[in-house]
């Protein structure tokens, strides 16, 4: 039986659409946590797809949260190479319309700032740079995003212990 969200003491949550090319990278890595890793009891990995800002207002609204939440991205940043994985402060997320979801725009980033600035929660946000994101419906990552996948799941695993 699943528990509330708000019974675990680390989210891990993978945004994106995998419909979308390199934009998959979040959901490819909580699949491939799910598939490899022993994840622990006490450590919830979600595929939110689309839907980070839902599971963003939950958060806030509880009296309970999660010690930790670790959020999976994929961006695309001037200046990185396709697959390159860092971690992002979250108040150097700047808000901009890329489309109708994306974790990069309001309310999704004063949420995540609220949430840092007024809960004890760390939060952490890790992405890959994308190689391209496709106009039209594109499934699967590129090679260099996909070479990001395991990795990706290391620097998870070595976070939460």
């Amino acid at each position: 039986m699943l528990k509330p969200i708000f019974d675990y003491d680390c989210l891990v949550l993978g945004c994106g659409n995998p419909l979308i090319g390199d934009d998959g990278f979040g959901p490819a890595v909580i699949q491939h946590l799910e598939s490899n890793y022993k994840i622990p009891e006490s450590v919830a990995a979600i595929d939110c797809g689309t839907s980070i800002r839902d599971l963003l207002f939950d958060v806030l609204l509880s009296p309970r949260k999660p010690n930790k939440m670790i959020i999976v991205d994929a961006a695309s940043t001037p200046g990185y190479g396709a697959g390159e994985i860092r971690e992002i402060d979250i108040d150097e997320i700047q808000p901009e319309k890329i489309s109708d979801f994306s974790l990069h725009q309001f309310p999704t980033t004063n949420m995540l700032k609220e949430l840092k600035e007024e809960s004890p929660m760390a939060v952490k946000v890790f992405v890959v740079q994308v190689s391209t994101l496709p106009d039209e419906v594109t499934v699967g990552l590129s090679e260099p995003v996909q070479a990001a996948v395991p990795r990706m799941c290391a620097r998870i695993m070595a976070e939460i212990g």
